[in-house]
């Protein structure tokens, strides 16, 4: 991806060295009522994390020296994240809506958001309540070494994938869904979830289209994107960890589904035909 010497966005936190401890006091978000979820990159069931409405601890703060490799890998998310605020203030001033940027923080071992304390090995996620991106950026070489699926456009499909997220809290679909958990069973759930993960796959896509007509994109860059997909799909993980599948258990779709509606967003390049809850869909 062609990415250096272009604008960087500014609504970047770095938390790296302060632990679970963190300076802002956050609040609860979705109107104080709506159960707030964390929504993991990876595994994991974010139905299962309920909100923390309370403020962080301030913590205490340990200078962080990053390393130039760090330097250039948080330059390039800053970068990522500043691109997905142009395609996507444009897009929502084509609906007559307007977008508001998302803040990514960075962190290292573990940190507080409006969703609760989380750890780096939950995978980078997105928190409705305060609208906010988290990823540890030691993520990367996990997504290399761990989940094969090497390349800067790699890390790009995910946070994409996260600012997806914050497109359907911005547009109510986090609002509409999310309340059904007390509503059904897990399993039946879990089903509404694969659809929300793979929609937030979709807007992915259609970032990425964006970023192709904006002359971004280098050769094999689309192909890194989908074997991140293909390699953290639900059967996969369930495959390499415990050797056999759940189904009724995923709740971020199989490697094909993930890597098809990216596909479909980076074909259609619109939110339209992201509706990945009608029942037809897959």
């Amino acid at each position: 991806m062609k990415w250096k010497g272009r604008r960087a966005s500014s609504n970047v936190e770095d938390r790296r060295g302060m632990g679970g401890g963190g300076k802002t006091l956050i609040g609860g978000g979705l109107g104080g009522v709506i159960i707030l979820l964390l929504f993991t990159f990876l595994g994991g069931d974010p139905g299962e994390l309920l909100g923390n409405m309370t403020g962080t601890d301030s913590g205490t703060a340990v200078p962080y020296e990053e390393s130039e490799q760090e330097k250039e890998l948080a330059d390039f998310v800053s970068v990522v994240l500043a691109d997905t605020e142009q395609v996507w203030t444009e897009i929502f001033e084509e609906q007559g809506m307007q977008y508001k940027e998302p803040t990514l923080v960075l962190y290292s071992g573990s940190v507080q958001s409006a969703c609760g304390a989380a750890s780096s090995s939950v995978g980078p996620f997105y928190c409705p309540g305060d609208q906010k991106l988290y990823i540890d950026l030691s993520f990367y070489e996990e997504l290399q070494r761990k989940f094969q699926a090497p390349g800067d456009f790699a890390m790009a499909y995910v946070i994409a994938h996260e600012v997806g997220h914050h497109v359907q809290t911005l547009l109510g679909t986090t609002e509409e869904i999310m309340p059904l958990r007390q509503k059904m069973s897990e399993e039946k759930f879990n089903k509404y979830l694969v659809r929300f993960e793979l929609q937030a796959d979709y807007y992915s896509g259609v970032w990425a289209h964006h970023a192709q007509g904006m002359g971004y994109l280098e050769e094999g860059d689309l192909e890194e994107a989908l074997n991140a997909a293909t390699a953290v799909g639900d059967d996969t993980l369930q495959k390499r960890a415990q050797g056999y599948v759940v189904p009724e258990s995923f709740t971020h779709g199989t490697s094909e589904q993930r890597k098809s509606w990216f596909h479909k967003g980076f074909q259609n390049g619109t939110i339209k035909g992201g509706d990945t809850f009608k029942q037809n869909s897959f």
